[in-house]
């Protein structure tokens, strides 16, 4: 995930952490997928500058799935990394 300016630590050929923005985490590596449109859960990253975040998913390949809209609360956008799941970026 260049497109947040993340730092990687990987933990063998299958666990991959994440660090460097304000939050931790981690990827496993697996042949399933994570979207919405069978149910799962979806995860939302906070962005002071909508515009500019989704120019660099493009980018890194990102693949917008829904564009830049308004609900309660803001505006995001939904996009696929480049294994295919989706996520959400959300702002004021």
């Amino acid at each position: 995930m260049q497109a947040f300016g993340w730092s990687f630590q990987d933990f063998g050929p299958e666990y991959s952490a994440f660090s460097n923005q304000g939050m931790d985490g981690g990827f496993f590596k697996s042949e399933l997928s994570s979207s919405t449109d069978n149910g799962a859960a979806l995860i939302v990253f906070y962005s002071q500058d909508i515009e500019a975040s989704l120019s660099k998913i493009e980018k890194a390949n990102g693949v917008i799935v829904k564009t830049i809209f308004s609900f309660p609360g803001g505006r995001r956008f939904h996009f696929k990394e480049p294994s295919g799941n989706e996520f959400a970026v959300w702002s004021e």
